[in-house]
């Protein structure tokens, strides 16, 4: 089974974003044994095992020199080979471009500029094919059924947009096959390897259009024009070549999966859709040219299958992992062996070999196996009212022990999520488990603008960073309060990138709040922000103007909700953590910052790490940030607060 993963550059890009308590019980609370800071953020054992297309072998990453490089082994052998060697950086992706190479890509010190390189299955013939300073590949086309090629994007002709180059993976050959003339988003291929669908911006900068085209030599034509604030994202074609399967919320407000006459710009039908949430993900088997299931998430991942085979296959596998998600990362060409994942809120989950024809599923490996599932809180969804009528979803974590009748009065984290046009999801997450781990609650929300709750929801975000988005985190803190578990006097609150710029902007507008502040990567002046984004988001800065606020137009508005420009008001503790090299938050966005709140007195501790971009990848920094971190909130929210 293969999973889509082409969708428009807007919805992509933007990244790299009802509990009822009764009384207290006097039962005593039995905590989870103290677990050493590592064990959640040390690198897994091995983790991201995917199957050759042969089935000879299987790959994973694994750590090496502390970088997570990797590995190939011979299934039916005990020992695996090492491909790379990578001890700066970790190896950012990985996949089997044919039965005897794997290609991967890798930034240098997080500036998010990925090369892309190619390696033999028995670690010859290295090489790496897009080494060009400050150019980003991306992968369109890995082309399963051309051995030798793969079709890739690169910005190195114009830092602002991506053409389209076919390459020769063992030679490192390339040849342009598409020039972007300065509009085109994303590339799509039909089921031949050829290129027929691009998705653009209008000339106005805030639609969205669709391109076509019946054959490589002809040129392409608009087909579709749409207000970005709409969905028609192109996920591959039918199986004819003729039309596509697209997630499309045209007309509706839940994104649905449709079939949809690319040629003429007009929707067939609808296949699936879902009254609550919107439905954006679609798998289909390469071989049998059938379409497998429509994914979608509520609380967590589900699936509608469209075939019975592949739900018979995959009731199979769940049945021999109860208590488990289930998902299938990597297949042969035939189809005959997968590559199986587990999760839960609580695990990290395991590997597992599963042969179709003789339904044995064999396992691989533990991704932590120092992590005991017993000791792990549980990660709950809950639902709370916003003051002015939205249904807020999220998830509530509580320290191991504690139940929602007896959680009364605990220090708790708000955990904001980035993006901020993304979502909190329910999984392991090793942040939270932490936090709980040390005593903390943890509260996590999608509040107005999270995806996947249709177009009026993300919509009701536009032009409200810092306003009616920051409500929904406040009334959340209130709600937890209001109920009886959180202590008023002990909260903190958490994010980053958005979910850093939320922080700041929450002890900006609510100051006696929150007892402590940690910022991660966060945006600190809307002005300083829109001029310093990436080059190829530049494009769509009418779009960011239309989302966000325009600088000039809305400047009051802007002023108003950057908290470098209103540092006066802050009276909380705050701990902000940076990568020197982020391209998406430019580090002048903390050092301002910073120096607001120094030059008034306020306690600021910051961090920078020289080796880091959008958050911190390497081992040991992730060691410091959070040793750091919890040294913090046990001062504001433990030691201090209990004074």
């Amino acid at each position: 089974m293969k999973k889509q993963t082409n969708k428009l550059l807007i919805f992509s890009l933007f990244m790299s974003i009802s509990l009822l308590f009764g009384c207290q019980s006097s039962t005593k609370v039995e905590p989870a044994p103290l677990i050493p800071l590592k064990d959640f953020f040390k690198n897994p054992e091995k983790s991201r095992y995917q199957i050759s297309p042969d089935g000879k072998y299987f790959s994973f990453m694994a750590p090496y020199e502390s970088r997570m490089n990797i590995f190939v082994q011979e299934i039916g052998q005990d020992s695996a080979k090492r491909l790379t060697s990578e001890t700066d950086r970790d190896v950012a992706g990985y996949f089997w471009a044919n039965n005897n190479r794997i290609l991967f890509l890798k930034d240098k010190g997080g500036d998010e500029n990925f090369r892309l390189y190619g390696v033999n299955v028995d670690g010859s013939n290295l090489i790496c094919f897009t080494d060009f300073d400050g150019v980003r590949t991306q992968i369109i086309d890995d082309l399963e059924d051309i051995p030798n090629e793969v079709i890739i994007g690169m910005n190195q002709r114009n830092p602002q947009v991506f053409d389209a180059y076919r390459l020769n993976i063992e030679t490192g050959e390339m040849k342009m096959i598409a020039e972007n003339p300065g509009n085109i988003q994303g590339w799509m291929t039909d089921h031949d390897g050829k290129l027929r669908v691009a998705t653009a911006i209008a000339e106005d900068g805030i639609s969205m259009q669709i391109l076509y085209r019946d054959t490589e030599e002809e040129p392409f034509k608009v087909v579709l024009t749409t207000s970005f604030k709409d969905q028609m994202a192109p996920h591959f074609f039918t199986f004819d070549n003729k039309a596509v399967y697209a997630s499309s919320n045209l007309g509706r407000d839940k994104a649905a999966i449709v079939e949809f006459d690319i040629a003429n710009g007009k929707e067939i039908k609808v296949l699936y859709e879902n009254a609550d949430y919107d439905v954006d993900g679609l798998n289909y088997s390469r071989k049998r040219k059938v379409l497998t299931a429509a994914t979608f998430e509520s609380w967590k991942n589900e699936k509608h299958f469209f075939d019975a085979q592949s739900e018979a296959t995959y009731n199979k596998i769940a049945e021999k992992l109860q208590g488990y998600e289930v998902g299938i990362s990597s297949a042969t060409k035939e189809e005959d062996k997968y590559i199986v994942r587990t999760y839960s809120d609580r695990s990290l989950g395991a590997y597992y070999l599963y042969d179709v024809a003789f339904d044995k599923l064999d396992k691989i490996a533990d991704v932590s196996p120092w992590i005991n599932e017993a000791d792990m809180a549980t990660i709950a969804p809950v639902q709370y009212q916003s003051r002015d009528g939205l249904t807020i979803n999220g998830y509530l974590t509580l320290p191991k022990g504690y139940t929602m009748e007896t959680a009364k009065n605990l220090p708790v984290v708000i955990n904001v999520h980035g993006g901020p046009w993304a979502r909190d999801s329910w999984g392991f997450n090793p942040e939270v488990q932490f936090l709980a781990n040390r005593g903390y609650a943890v509260l996590q929300m999608n509040f107005r603008g999270s995806t996947g709750y249709g177009k009026e929801f993300w919509q009701a975000s536009f032009k409200q960073w810092g306003l009616t988005m920051q409500d929904d985190i406040t009334d959340g803190v209130n709600w937890l309060i209001e109920k009886g578990i959180a202590d008023p006097k002990k909260v903190a609150i958490y994010g980053g990138s958005y979910g850093g710029y939320a922080t700041l902007q929450g002890i900006v507008k609510d100051p006696q709040l929150y007892a402590a502040a940690v910022d991660y990567v966060g945006v600190s002046n809307l002005f300083t922000f829109m001029n310093t984004i990436p080059p190829y988001w530049k494009p769509m800065l009418d779009m960011m103007y239309e989302m966000v606020g325009n600088p000039t137009a809305d400047s009051a508005q802007l002023a108003l909700t950057s908290p470098a420009l209103n540092a006066d008001k802050i009276v909380t503790p705050l701990f902000v953590a940076q990568g020197a090299n982020d391209p998406r938050v430019n580090k002048a966005e903390s050092d301002q910052m910073v120096e607001a709140l120094k030059a008034r007195g306020i306690e600021v501790q910051y961090m920078v790490k020289d080796n880091e971009g959008h958050g911190f990848h390497n081992e040991e920094n992730q060691f410091d940030f959070y040793e750091a971190m919890e040294k913090f909130l046990a001062a504001h929210l433990k030691e201090e607060a209990a004074k």
